[in-house]
């Protein structure tokens, strides 16, 4: 059975910086996008960062362009997301999804497959 695994996750203090990753267990990454979504307590899942197979299209969320870089290895079969300049507010779940036809989406309903998460706690 495929499976997305995140890991990376932790408890950082404001200002600090975390790097999530992200494999898939049973298949590659090879010709799909891979995007980074995040739910907070009491909130809706919510759009962080995507990428394609090729790398030649990210998009971001605007509360996270400028400090959060997504990126790939597919030779490792890996998918990143740094994470700099940490507030409380990025405190979440962090997902990682991959969607079969590659394009960079930001709605989760197009992403096929769904990691477990990794938390992120951000405090001040």
């Amino acid at each position: 059975q495929v499976q997305l695994v995140e890991s990376g996750g932790g408890s950082v203090q404001a200002g600090d910086s975390l790097k999530l990753s992200c494999t898939a267990s049973g298949r590659t990454f090879s010709g799909i996008a891979v995007g980074w979504f995040r739910q907070a307590p009491g909130k809706g899942r919510e759009f962080v960062a995507a990428i394609s197979w090729n790398i030649h299209s990210t998009n971001y969320a605007e509360s996270v362009e400028g400090r959060f870089t997504i990126s790939r290895d597919n030779a490792k079969n890996m998918a990143y997301l740094q994470m700099n300049s940490l507030t409380p507010e990025d405190t979440a779940v962090y997902y990682c999804a991959a969607d079969v036809i590659d394009i960079a989406h930001t709605e989760a309903n197009e992403y096929d497959l769904w990691g477990r998460g990794t938390q992120v706690t951000v405090s001040s």
